[in-house]
């Protein structure tokens, strides 16, 4: 056990060791789902294994949630720097993504063979789809770095659902417009899920492109260059969609889609929660700067350590270059009553979603609700409901 034992970082309160350093491993559990389907599948006889990834994303981990409970521990201050140097964490990362590809291959082996039924080849594609969604997830944490390896390991994880200008929208876009009606990427208060959807999907696409025109056009050179970081991420994804295409024929060009479609949407569901109804006040023509209160947090820990410390969003926005170990709760930041995976659930259920959040946000602006952001084809009726109440 001593070999596991985390080192020691020196603090003017003593020495401290990071309690979850080890458990950080846990992250390459979700590329490994594909592999738990087959091997399920092959123990029980039972189909239904194959879809695994939602079973496992959406009934097994919000029950761990709650039986493993929370975490509000901090780092010391003087130990961050010390834990952002230590490229252990940062190998933690890495190696998601030669495991997601490996996954990718798998998953394309099985849908090109003939022994799956077609809702089974549908069921793993829900189940790659998990693990599509996870890894922009990994992208994110290692877009936000400075390191050019870093950066170019964020496109690549990026490539399997073909949505490479995240990297583009979410570094320059989203974290300079967030909390804000400007942003794609924040949903309004009264807007359900699904009406969220295409508005951040098309969005951001749009967004995206936008910045990159507006960037090539100050230099004053053509924006279809191969430095155009929109077109060089979609370019990934048609060379990996591609040879994956000739390797196992075009039988598996239908799960492709499928499986990008399900990642995608899961991104989009954490981006519908992480700021729902949350809004920066303008001064005179500017926001107010990005602080804690603009995001929803949430510190259960087996979801945290799935998904690199996404829940403790409200540092991540407030301090975007923090590694994902060093990551802090904040007292003033707005909770999430669950962690993101039965928030996911619960809104894809809009009057669901209305009751349960509705009332968290109208008590986080002390019962005003004109400082929200709010739908505006919702404002009028939200407005003259009682404050607090759901949106009907």
């Amino acid at each position: 056990m001593g070999v596991l034992r985390s080192p020691s970082l020196e603090t003017s309160l003593g020495p401290w060791r990071d309690p979850k350093r080890y458990l950080w491993l846990l992250g390459v559990v979700m590329p490994m789902l594909p592999f738990m389907a087959a091997g399920l599948v092959a123990l029980t006889g039972l189909g239904v294994f194959w879809w695994w990834g939602p079973i496992f994303a959406f009934i097994l981990l919000p029950i761990l949630d709650i039986t493993v409970g929370r975490d509000t521990s901090n780092p010391p201050e003087e130990a961050v720097a010390a834990l952002d140097r230590d490229k252990y964490y940062r190998w933690c990362t890495y190696l998601f993504i030669p495991l997601q590809y490996l996954a990718l291959v798998y998953s394309c082996y099985l849908w090109a063979g003939s022994s799956l039924s077609v809702p089974d080849k549908i069921g793993l594609a829900a189940t790659m789809g998990v693990v599509a969604g996870v890894a922009i997830n990994a992208a994110h944490e290692l877009g936000h770095k400075r390191d050019r390896l870093e950066r170019r390991l964020s496109k690549i994880a990026l490539a399997q659902t073909a949505y490479g200008h995240f990297y583009v929208e979410h570094n320059r876009g989203h974290h300079v417009r967030v909390a804000t009606p400007e942003d794609p990427a924040s949903s309004r208060l009264g807007e359900s899920f699904w009406a969220y959807w295409p508005r951040t999907v098309f969005g951001s696409i749009g967004s995206a492109w936008g910045m990159e025109s507006r960037r090539f056009a100050k230099r004053g050179t053509t924006k279809w260059s191969w430095r155009n970081d929109v077109l060089t991420a979609w370019s990934l994804t048609i060379v990996l969609w591609l040879a994956l295409i000739i390797a196992f024929g075009m039988g598996i060009a239908p799960y492709l889609i499928v499986q990008a479609l399900v990642g995608i949407t899961l991104l989009e569901a954490v981006n519908y929660l992480e700021h729902y109804g949350l809004l920066r006040q303008s001064r005179g023509d500017r926001y107010v700067r990005v602080t804690p209160e603009h995001s929803w947090n949430s510190n259960n820990t087996v979801s945290n350590l799935l998904l690199y410390h996404l829940q403790r969003h409200s540092d991540h926005h407030a301090n975007p270059a923090r590694r994902y170990q060093s990551l802090r709760h904040m007292d003033q930041a707005p909770q999430l009553p669950s962690g993101y995976a039965a928030m996911i659930i619960l809104a894809t259920v809009p009057f669901a979603w209305r009751k349960v959040m509705d009332p968290r946000l109208a008590a986080h602006y002390g019962e005003d609700l004109s400082l929200a952001n709010i739908s505006p084809r919702k404002r009028d009726r939200i407005m003259t409901n009682q404050p607090g109440s759901p949106v009907h």
